[in-house]
């Protein structure tokens, strides 16, 4: 029986300065979006009952600007780390735009999450 190839694998590909400003950029964007829509979300709900949307609407924005610093660091840094912390933005930002996606005054964040977690998946491929 022949031996098979081992799959394909992706090559990492190199990240450039302008890669990373507009990652960086995209995080910063969402996490406005996200911190703005708590803030309808509040005003709308009431402080009393506020409901699930502000506080996730606040972790995201939390996660984001985390994240964004962990990219800016100019040192070295553990790979894994940068992953574990890309995946964790890319997957709040996900639940974020699912949840705003049910309130019609919340569809800039919805889309800001959604470009954040894009911007994640494309951040993704240029890890070895």
């Amino acid at each position: 029986m022949p031996a098979s190839a081992p799959p394909a694998t992706k090559e990492p590909q190199e990240l450039s300065h302008e890669d990373l400003v507009r990652y960086l950029e995209d995080r910063f964007a969402c996490a406005q979006a996200c911190d703005d829509c708590a803030r309808v979300c509040l005003v709308r709900e009431g402080p009393a009952a506020p409901g699930e949307a502000p506080r996730l609407n606040t972790a995201c924005a939390d996660v984001c600007e985390a994240t964004s610093r962990v990219l800016a660091e100019q040192s070295d840094q553990d790979e894994q780390r940068v992953r574990m912390q890309v995946e964790w933005c890319r997957a709040i930002c996900l639940q974020c735009a699912s949840l705003c996606d049910l309130h019609p005054a919340s569809a800039a964040c919805a889309e800001a999450c959604r470009r954040c977690a894009k911007a994640c998946d494309a951040f993704l491929t240029t890890l070895g």
